[in-house]
């Protein structure tokens, strides 16, 4: 088996193993998805303050990073939990998807359709057309997976908007990286890097989604 197969294997791996760990989570609720959410932000937020400790930039921006991050940190899983404790597995689940789904159309747009680069200077394999591509594929899954579980209400912009953020914290990821002088946020996934990669996305649209949620503007309810 060549080292290129090999490394495939382990990422399909590694993503089941996640995959069953928070499906598992956020299936039961309660306290294993509230276990899931602290031990996850915990991990997250060790990875944030070592990345902040290598990047190249002033004491002062290290000091406001430093700050941020428990605050996007608490912020993502306050709302997190209150989707899925209030509105259900499958609101959580719609907002995961979108997320997951940004991901997944972003690369394959990229490959197929390549172009001009989006932000070489921060991420030179992210283009124009992988933007489109997964603020489409997250349109698609928030009316897709609304539909299905139940949830009515919901805007069609949403999904356009929630795969942008998703983007946009992507880049932000990248570039904390790129300053830092690496490649991932850690080691703890084999074959994916830190907690932190495989979560930058979800962080600001819970965030958004899970405020909107709590004041009570998500404009979201569930089919009884």
């Amino acid at each position: 088996m060549t080292s290129g197969k090999s490394d495939l294997w382990v990422r399909i791996g590694s993503a089941i193993i996640l995959f069953v760990i928070a499906g598992t989570a956020l299936w039961f609720g309660g306290l294993a998805f509230g276990l899931l959410l602290v031990v996850g932000g915990a991990l997250v937020l060790v990875e944030w303050f070592q990345l902040v400790k290598r990047m190249t930039i002033g004491g002062g921006a290290k000091a406001a990073l430093n700050a941020l991050g428990p605050i996007l940190t608490l912020g993502a899983i306050a709302g997190l939990w209150f989707i899925r404790d209030q509105l259900g597995m499958t609101a959580a689940l719609w907002v995961f998807g979108m997320v997951w789904a940004t991901d997944i159309g972003a690369y394959f747009a990229g490959r197929a359709f390549g172009g001009a680069r989006l932000a070489p200077k921060i991420s030179p394999s992210k283009t124009w057309s992988g933007l489109i591509g997964g603020m489409i594929a997250a349109l698609i899954a928030s009316a897709t997976i609304g539909d299905r579980a139940g949830i009515i209400g919901v805007p069609l912009w949403i999904g356009l908007f929630m795969g942008l953020l998703a983007q946009l914290g992507d880049l932000a990821q990248s570039w904390m990286k790129r300053r830092a002088g690496v490649k991932d946020s850690g080691k703890l996934i084999p074959g994916h890097g830190g907690l932190f990669d495989r979560v930058d996305g979800v962080i600001p649209v819970a965030l958004l989604l899970g405020g909107l949620a709590i004041a009570g503007q998500l404009g979201v309810r569930v089919a009884g």
